[in-house]
């Protein structure tokens, strides 16, 4: 059981900090090409897509780290498993009260308005996002070194 529930646990948080990490590496920068209006179009479908299905994914990643956590209670790795959970908390925390709010009004924006507002908040989001991105990678490693001690 143990091994299984590492292995589902080390694909659910993996992917999720893949997916994020492709956001801000790759998917950010092409969008930044584009002009002005189809880029808000982009960042509009894609906000709608991701904020969708991340709250599930984020919610999801938590529960199998929160299971890692308890069956190691008693063990050495708690510590590791203890500060992994601890930093998802904070990034689903963090995520609601500053980059949701963002993404929903770049999702809400009409196609005829003015970008410039617009482009200067998904910059902020894209700064608040690579934060996310660092402190979720820090949650896997801590997770992937608890589970292989």
């Amino acid at each position: 059981m143990s091994l299984i529930l590492a292995t589902v646990t080390t694909v659910c948080i993996g992917l999720m900090t893949g997916t994020e990490f492709a956001v801000s590496a790759f998917i950010n920068p092409v969008l930044a090409r584009l002009d002005d209006r189809a880029r808000l179009g982009a960042l509009r479908l894609f906000g709608a897509k991701l904020g969708f299905a991340m709250p599930f994914w984020y919610g999801l990643s938590l529960v199998f780290l929160l299971i890692e956590t308890f069956l190691f209670r008693h063990r050495p790795q708690i510590s590791l498993l203890a500060a992994a959970t601890a930093i998802w908390i904070l990034v689903i925390v963090l995520t609601l009260l500053f980059l949701v709010p963002i993404n929903n009004r770049l999702v809400k924006l009409s196609p005829d308005a003015s970008p410039q507002e617009a482009l200067r908040e998904h910059k902020k989001w894209d700064h608040l996002h690579r934060v996310r991105v660092a402190a979720l990678t820090a949650a896997m490693v801590l997770f992937l070194i608890a589970v292989h001690i």
